[in-house]
């Protein structure tokens, strides 16, 4: 059986990337002085404009409005043609302490505290890539990273920041067997000449990422309209959580809906969701599955998980009623002991705010190891 799956991706200067990066980089500078600051920070970004709210509570110095321009010029947004640039743009900050509601719920008691919110949150792996995750997400991936690295060391002159991508693969029998068709959208300066801008990104970004899986039925749509001058916050507002599917599994596998820019992990949206990676890959590592999900869901200021769910698809080598047995038996799940399990008290969030939250080869991405797949088997 032939089935055509779709995933995308954006690049650093897609307008919601921009917003998820200044969350996650004042999260790190509040972490960077305060690892047990209670931070929930939202961004949001239009032409020549950043608008950043939310709460925190912390006894760190931190100044919002440098690290957005910061972010920017990091980003290379240092040039107004492209709608908004680090020195000149407008900030405007709100910012106030956590509601007490909620921090009663949360404050740590007896060594333990509970969820920031309710909610569930999933995560998957899967054997056919070595990040063990889809092939579509990681091909997307791979091709807005190769954008930014064309942009940035000036392989192909005159492109902005702003880009997305878009990889449609076969497979067959639930494997993946050829790209069907790749679309990139890629910002330039007003003369580039699209022709000529189409053959530039074949040669130098599409073919190096995806040529094994390229052959001569494959689609190409690169600026599709024609023309992709306006872009980033001038052609498009941003805000922080609007990419949550390119974040995670590029819609293979379910999510639970909550972001996880700019909160600090006793917010289960982020933790929960890194601890149910964590697990996934882990099963899939011991051989106990060939995909798996795994569903964890939370009650606020309750510290276990309410329930957890495991779906192997079929590819599942025991029952998967004794696989939820295993995960209660070596796997911490409350928020404290997720936190500590994955060392997430440290400013490591900026980085995973593109091109995606899992299958990366990072160490600080912690929750990407498989060190439990031996006590699993």
């Amino acid at each position: 059986m032939k089935q055509f799956i779709t995933s995308e991706s954006v690049t650093e200067g897609h307008p919601d990337k921009i917003a998820d990066q200044i969350s996650d980089s004042i999260l790190d500078e509040i972490y960077s002085k305060d690892p047990h600051a209670r931070v929930a920070v939202e961004a949001l970004t239009t032409t020549g404009l950043i608008v950043i709210a939310g709460e925190v509570t912390t006894n760190a110095h931190f100044d919002a409005q440098k690290i957005a321009r910061n972010t920017l010029k990091e980003i290379g947004y240092n040039d107004p043609a492209f709608g908004i640039d680090h020195e000149d743009a407008g900030i405007l900050v709100s910012i106030t302490e956590q509601s007490p509601d909620i921090a009663q719920g949360v404050d740590e008691k007896d060594g333990e505290h509970g969820a920031g919110d309710q909610g569930m949150m999933y995560g998957y792996a899967t054997k056919e890539t070595k990040q063990m995750m889809p092939l579509p997400i990681v091909l997307a991936h791979r091709l807005t990273e190769s954008l930014e690295y064309v942009r940035k060391n000036n392989l192909i002159e005159h492109l902005g920041p702003d880009g997305k991508s878009q990889v449609t693969v076969e497979y067959e029998d639930g494997k993946p067997k050829r790209v069907d068709a790749i679309v990139i959208a890629q910002q330039h300066k007003d003369h580039k000449v699209p022709g000529y801008l189409k053959n530039e990104l074949i040669e130098h970004v599409i073919k190096p990422i995806c040529g094994e899986y390229i052959d001569d039925k494959t689609k190409f749509h690169i600026n599709a309209t024609g023309r992709f001058v306006t872009g980033g916050p001038e052609g498009d507002t941003g805000l922080t959580g609007r990419k949550i599917i390119a974040d995670t599994y590029g819609g293979i596998g379910r999510h639970g809906g909550g972001c996880f820019s700019g909160k600090d992990p006793s917010k289960v949206d982020r933790s929960g969701a890194y601890m149910a990676r964590y697990i996934a890959k882990n099963i899939v590592a011991a051989d106990l599955a060939d995909k798996c999900e795994v569903q964890l869901s939370y009650a606020i200021g309750v510290a276990k998980p309410i329930s957890i769910h495991v779906d192997c698809f079929g590819t599942g080598k025991i029952p998967e009623e004794e696989i939820v047995e295993l995960i209660y038996k070596h796997f911490p799940l409350t928020p404290s002991g997720i936190i500590n399990h994955l060392k997430l008290r440290r400013p490591i969030y900026r980085k995973t705010a593109k091109y995606g939250h899992f299958g990366r080869e990072d160490p600080d991405f912690t929750w990407e190891k498989t060190d439990k797949a031996g006590e699993l088997k």
